[in-house]
């Protein structure tokens, strides 16, 4: 099928030749399409969407052919989640607790343990009700139970979050392997010690313990101290051993007890050097080694793990390291590997390989999963080929025949040899018969849940079947044939009622409406043409509306595009010969006004007219239908400056206007054009302004001109006249100042700063500025009519808001300008008997309750503000941040002046960072000093040119950005906004302000003394090359809590 703009072109070829008044009702079915042939099924690689008769790749090739029962629903095959024949049971990952699920396979395992637990007391086998569920309430029973569904259950793999929460691990967080077998063993012996039957009670002892001594023998006199005691495992050292025997042999060795490190001999009274060694006396049923991978790092402060390659054998024999029996066999046979995957010692995963008892079988237990090894022997080939981050990849030695390699196995559990072992009679372990029941009840519930899974899938491939036969049933109804009656729906409904992933939602034609509430022809794009048959079926299912039908092909709409697109076609030649007509001048007085600007961009909006009006059409209700054509004329021809003439221009002649509606005055905007070029506009504009050569320019606008210009004039001679009598005032020479009284007068007057900056503004530009009338010196004063400011005060922040005057200068002010209250300071001089003394006098007197009011709002602003501007400032070293002292502007030319604004906040020359008040400073009575230096926290600076006024302004150094912070706001969510602006994460952030550094992230700003305009230096930490170790140390920062509810 032609492209979509082909189609749009061929829609409205016939407008060159037919006028709108001559439109009949083919031509409305061109514009709409409905004679394009449809396209078939294989031809279009996706749908036309130009072609409303296309019905090709919506959506209909998953329902014409076969379909997969297993599309028709989501929902995974139950049985995927029974248990295998002769399989064992897994055991579900609550989140980190995979090392838990590994020792747990390896104890059940152990037929004897388990059949003891089994025949634990269970106070509540004939009190519970079976219809209820179970809820162990000791760790025993929790193990009972447990048990008994790894051994029973028809699931795959069973939840033990009933043990992890009743032993109180933290299912979120690894902990140390090794210690959770030591401290579980501890907790089950305690709990089997209480048992009824003596011989459940030393069950562990049994199974696991073992017994050695500690030999000392002293140096000096030979005497030898042996120290008996009990073993569960064996920890054995491999760093720097390359087999077994070696890390035993180690374990057994003699050490040396020399220096500070000698012994204290009871014979002799005295240290003495000696040695010592272990001495194992006895071996355990079930001999537990502990391979110590994880070591303590002196140099990094943490734990790490050691990948050094370990060769065991299948079958060890411990005789030879047995105390006076080392000529007998004791021989150990291999019964299960537990793998650490992963190079740190806080993180990774755990796995158990362990031996089937019964079978002699090797399984692989990975939580859930369990796999089967082929044959009858151990395979760790695959977990120690997995590919891991470990900075010296040593290569794995060759083993002998009935040894294994592993640098990840971290504990060997080894079985002693027995005949016993093989009888049938000890390999069976019967589950009791509460405990069966239990399991019998959960098998119950988990073949229900399969039955019930079993059936919301055959509802869902039913259901799906269903809707397979209705598609294939409509989309044969849906073509609608030549000369058939049809109706529209949305193109867009087709597809989601072909998506079976999506819900069906009724028909909405709404969107396809013109003003006149019929089928846009712009939307026909967007529906699809359907057989009336069809369109009955699917609104009787569905439903929604409106119907379009043949008969909602709107005619006024196809006229209103047929003549946009005759003015469009016209417009490129007309422009052409307009552009011809305006070279000249007119040839007679009958030429028209036309604006300069409006000429230039003449073009421009008649295409932005046309389309408007073409545009009107898509509203129905107020409410818009959707957007135009995607190609549009108004981009074809559009100019460089379209966006700034849409700003200038908005209606064609109108930059002629005054704002009285007349002729504007300006000539240089506008010029005249001839009759022929203005009826060539009208034709696109008829209603633009018209103004004949004739057309006298509107009075009113020059009526103001003139008396604009004598206003001009009379400013000019104002601010002549004030300049002259108050220069210095303009110049800033020759100021009075506080800092030294001057010695020829005893009188100043006082007017606010704001007065004298919008003065100078006029005096510089008298024909650009408002005339500045009056003094309003009550901005300096309080509601009672008090000054606000004191002597001490104005030396300070305050001389920020007021300008002294010489008295001179204070009549030829009260002469030209409206004076509310004249304010004046009095130096009077007092002889004392030590001399004399100076006092200070304002008229309005000081109102001391406003002052200190203003004090301490002004301290509680500070404190309790919102939306105010922070700086930080970046810095490398501690050199730079001693530099980082912020900076202010000294302003004292008359440019920076006219630039800058009146100051309303009270500040000194220092940055307001270097001038905080101490948090929690409370309200109190203030003595005349004291309320004048309280109100700025640094003096003016007395060097220079006399009275300078100092900015405020505060001036951005490189490396600095400002940031918006409110006084509620916790460290914590700085340092977050200073990792968005620096890529400084917040942990790498130092912050200092005025050398006091922020350490309490939850603390507020307002109480870490961050006031408006601070500047805040930031000194990042060097980032951290290795992640793993940046893990560990985080790791090892956080306290371990996971064994805190084993005990």
């Amino acid at each position: 099928m032609a492209p979509r703009v082909q189609l749009e072109k061929a829609a409205w070829r016939w407008v060159d030749s037919v006028r709108p008044e001559d439109i009949h009702r083919e031509h409305i079915e061109i514009a709409y399409r409905i004679c394009v042939p449809p396209c078939k099924r294989g031809a279009c690689r996706r749908n036309c969407k130009g072609n409303p008769n296309c019905l090709v790749g919506i959506g209909e090739h998953a329902w014409l052919g076969e379909i997969n029962e297993n599309s028709f629903h989501n929902i995974d095959d139950p049985n995927s989640e029974r248990r295998d024949k002769n399989t064992f049971v897994g055991l579900t990952n609550l989140g980190a607790t995979c090392y838990v699920n590994t020792f747990l396979q390896v104890w059940f395992h152990n037929l004897e343990l388990r059949r003891t637990l089994y025949l634990c007391q269970n106070a509540r086998a004939e009190e519970h009700n079976m219809d209820s569920d179970y809820e162990p309430r000791s760790i025993c029973e929790h193990l009972q139970y447990l048990f008994a569904l790894l051994q029973n259950s028809n699931r795959r793999y069973i939840d033990p979050s009933g043990l992890v929460k009743a032993l109180g691990l933290d299912t979120g967080q690894q902990q140390d392997a090794q210690e959770f077998s030591k401290l579980f063993l501890s907790l089950l012996e305690d709990t089997l010690s209480k048992q009824k039957n003596p011989n459940l009670q030393n069950v562990i002892q049994l199974q696991f313990c073992g017994q050695m001594s500690y030999v000392t023998v002293c140096n000096q006199c030979g005497r030898a101290s042996p120290l008996p005691s009990r073993y569960y495992e064996l920890e054995l050292n491999i760093q720097g051993h390359k087999n077994l025997t070696e890390c035993v042999t180690e374990f057994l060795k003699e050490e040396k007890l020399d220096g500070d490190n000698r012994y204290f001999c009871e014979s002799c009274q005295s240290k003495q050097n000696a040695t010592r060694r272990i001495k194992l006396h006895s071996l355990p049923h079930v001999l537990n080694l502990q391979l110590m991978r994880f070591i303590f790092d002196r140099q990094t402060g943490h734990k790490k793990k050691l990948n050094t390659f370990i060769s065991f054998p299948e079958q060890l024999d411990m005789g030879p390291f047995l105390e006076g029996k080392e000529d007998e066999k004791c021989v150990y046979e291999l019964s299960a590997v537990l793998i650490h995957r992963g190079v740190s010692a806080y993180s990774g995963h755990y796995i158990a390989h362990v031996r089937d008892a019964r079978t002699s079988d090797w399984y692989k237990f990975n939580d859930e999963e369990i796999e089967k090894m082929e044959g009858k022997k151990l395979q760790l080939g695959i977990e120690e080929d997995i590919a891991e981050t470990v900075k010296s990849q040593t290569r794995k030695p060759k083993c002998s025949k009935g040894y294994h390699c592993s640098r990840n196995a971290y504990m060997l559990v080894y079985k002693c040899h027995r005949e016993e072992d093989t009888d049938p009679m000890e390999t069976n372990v019967d589950v009791p018969g509460f405990l069966q029941r239990l399991v019998d009840r959960d098998n119950r519930k988990f073949e229900e849940w399969c039955l019930e899974m079993a059936d919301m899938r055959k509802q869902s491939v039913d259901k799906g079947k269903a809707k397979h036969e209705e598609v294939k049933e409509l989309y044969e109804l849906l073509p609608a044939e030549d000369g058939q009656q049809y109706e529209f729906v949305p193109l867009e409904w087709l597809k989601k009622w072909l998506d079976d992933s999506t819900v069906t939602k009724e028909i909405d034609n709404g969107n396809f409406l013109c003003s006149h509430g019929k089928l846009h022809p712009d939307k026909v794009g967007e529906a699809k043409r359907i057989s009336v048959k069809a369109a009955e079926l699917l609104f009787d299912r569905y439903g929604g509306g409106p119907r379009l039908d043949g008969s909602t092909l709107c005619e006024e709409c196809v006229g209103q595009r047929c003549r946009v697109l005759r003015l469009k076609n016209q417009l490129a030649e007309d422009y052409k010969e307009v552009t011809n007509l305006v070279k000249g001048p007119p040839k007679s007085d009958e030429g028209y006004w036309v604006g300069k600007t409006s000429l230039r961009s003449w073009r421009q909006l008649a295409l932005e007219q046309l389309d408007e009006d073409e545009e009107e059409t898509k509203h129905i209700d107020g409410k818009t239908n959707g957007e135009g054509p995607e190609i549009t004329a108004t981009k074809e021809y559009g100019t460089e400056n379209q966006d700034e003439d849409e700003e200038e221009m908005k209606t064609f002649n109108e930059d002629i206007l005054c704002r009285h509606g007349g002729l504007s005055i300006l000539e240089s905007e506008r010029r005249l054009v001839t009759e022929e070029v203005w009826s060539k506009l009208r034709v696109y504009f008829p209603r633009a302004p018209q103004f004949t050569q004739l057309q006298e320019p509107c009075q009113q606008c020059l009526r103001l001109e003139r008396e604009g210009k004598e206003n001009e004039a009379l400013n000019r001679m104002m601010a002549s006249e004030q300049k002259s009598s108050l220069l210095n005032l303009f110049q800033e020479k020759n100021r009075p100042t506080l800092t030294k009284w001057p010695q020829e007068t005893d009188i100043l007057y006082i007017v606010p700063l704001f007065f004298v900056d919008e003065w100078r503004k006029f005096i510089r530009r008298p024909t650009k500025t408002t005339p500045v009338s009056s003094v309003g010196n009550s901005l300096l004063l309080c509601p009672h009519g008090g000054f606000m400011f004191t002597h001490d005060s104005m030396l300070m922040g305050d001389a920020q808001h007021i300008a002294l005057l010489w008295p001179g200068e204070w009549e030829v002010i009260s002469r030209h300008f409206l004076v509310d209250q004249p304010i004046s300071i009095c130096q009077i001089s007092q002889a004392t008997p030590n001399g004399s003394s100076v006092e200070y006098t304002t008229q309005p007197e000081l109102c001391r309750d406003c002052r200190e009011g203003f004090i301490f709002q002004q301290q509680r602003d500070m404190r309790e503000y919102a939306q105010a501007t922070v700086y930080v400032r970046k810095v490398i070293d501690d050199k730079r941040l001693m530099e980082a002292a912020p900076e202010v502007n000294v302003s004292g030319s008359e440019a920076e002046d006219e630039r800058e604004e009146p100051v309303t906040k009270v500040d000194g020359e220092r940055d307001p960072d270097f001038s905080q008040i101490e948090d929690g400073a409370k309200r109190q009575r203030l003595s005349d000093s004291t309320i004048g230096a309280a109100a700025s926290p640094a003096p003016m600076a007395s060097g220079g040119k006399s009275g300078i006024r100092r900015s405020t302004r505060h001036r951005k150094l490189r490396g600095e950005k400002a940031l918006i912070v409110s006084a509620n706001q916790t460290l914590k969510e700085l340092k977050i906004q200073i990792m968005h602006a620096f890529s400084v994460a917040p942990f790498d952030q130092n912050l200092s302000i005025d050398g006091r550094c922020l350490t309490d992230d939850s603390a507020t700003l307002g109480s870490l003394g961050v006031i408006p305009e601070s500047v805040i230096c930031l000194k990042a930490d060097e980032p951290i090359a290795d992640y793993a170790a940046l893990d560990d140390v985080y790791q090892v920062c956080m306290p371990e809590e996971g064994f805190k509810g084993m005990f």
